[in-house]
């Protein structure tokens, strides 16, 4: 462990020392694998993958290398050298909360579509997200942070096992298909050798101007709470203190004690101006969710498969069917849009697995 910490020192002040603030060329050491460990899979998953824990060189928003953690799931049969990066929906915020450590976070949705990946021969990476298993505050909803981190899991991947090839396509679900989407953006001048395939994104927040401020007075309050430092973790200027109402800021201690439940559950029955200072989101707050949070504001770069099913109580299944199919369509890639009918933000991804694995498929060809 010692062996390793120093190591990842030396890489980080390299890294940081020859590449400081030039995102193409931090990006030539991103992906370095740190320490890689055997990990013990859920039960779903061990019979189909062998399984390794890494740490691994990332970038922050800003270009400044940070360490990063997650799973690389190797299928033990019909391997065949393909990359498919898997981006978990919310977990929380605390260490505890990376599903490469904790399994009572790997949610069974999750379970479900990495198994069907597997399935396919498909080595299958699965980020916690910067923050998530570190040191550093987790960047929650952050898109360019979850995308660095996705990307760079495709390297390590790569770096693991030198027979696997360049193609890489990316497969998230809410956090994780907001990510995805912006790994469409950022793809060709980040991942280097890789060339990205397609991006399939189930449920993915999106549009955070239109529905953060529906949340207070909602059981959805804790993951605005989450948003709040999530934002705090990039730009400083943001004090959730001072925007958060008494109730609230009391109840904050969940944010390092639990994960996505408990966190939920402890603001679900506060009302809109015992969560926020005035009752609501300022006008400022909600420019700079939209500015982290929303994709879609730059050109998209492979195909995308969008999924979303119509009782969706997390992600609003009208802003996906709606104004993101709409910005993502004015650029050149091709969107395929599925609408699952009656189907539930997790139960999307279980009555999806085989949909969006014969679109990969399809990328791959």
């Amino acid at each position: 462990m010692a062996f390793i910490a120093a190591a990842t020192t030396i890489l980080l002040a390299l890294s940081a020392a020859l590449f400081p603030g030039d995102p193409a060329r931090a990006a030539q050491l991103a992906g370095t694998v740190l320490s890689s460990t055997t990990a013990t899979l859920p039960a779903e998953l061990a019979p189909l993958a062998n399984g390794r824990r890494v740490s691994y060189l990332s970038t922050n928003v800003n270009a400044v290398p940070i360490t990063a953690t997650g799973l690389i799931l190797t299928p033990k049969t019909g391997k065949n050298n393909k990359i498919v990066v898997w981006g978990h929906g919310t977990t929380g915020l605390a260490d505890q909360c990376a599903p490469s450590a904790s399994q009572a976070v790997f949610w069974p949705e999750a379970r479900a579509a990495i198994a069907e990946l597997l399935g396919r021969g498909w080595t299958v990476a699965a980020p916690d997200y910067p923050g998530l298993g570190t040191a550093l505050s987790h960047p929650y909803l952050v898109g360019l942070s979850e995308a660095r981190s996705m990307i760079d899991s495709a390297k390590a991947a790569k770096n693991l096992d030198a027979t696997l090839g360049t193609q890489y396509v990316i497969d998230g679900h809410s956090q994780g298909g907001q990510g995805a989407l912006f790994v469409n953006e950022i793809a060709p001048a980040y991942d280097g050798a890789l060339t990205l395939r397609g991006t399939a994104a189930i449920a993915p927040v999106s549009n955070a101007d239109l529905f953060a401020p529906l949340i207070p007075g909602t059981p959805a309050q804790g993951y605005l709470v989450m948003a709040l430092y999530g934002l705090q973790a990039v730009d400083p200027t943001v004090v959730p203190a001072t925007i958060l109402a008494a109730p609230a800021r009391q109840r904050t201690g969940v944010l390092q004690s639990g994960c996505l439940n408990e966190i939920l559950a402890a603001y679900a029955d506060l009302t809109a101006s015992q969560l926020l200072v005035g009752g609501a989101l300022p006008p400022a707050i909600v420019t700079k969710l939209s500015k982290w949070v929303n994709p879609g504001q730059k050109p998209t770069t492979a195909p995308i498969l969008l999924v979303q099913g119509t009782a969706d109580e997390a992600v609003p299944y009208v802003i996906t069917a709606g104004p993101l199919v709409t910005e993502l369509s004015v650029y050149s890639q091709p969107v395929q849009f599925v609408e699952i009918d009656g189907a539930t933000h997790d139960g999307a991804v279980f009555q999806s697995t085989t949909t969006v694995a014969n679109w990969i498929a399809a990328r791959f060809s």
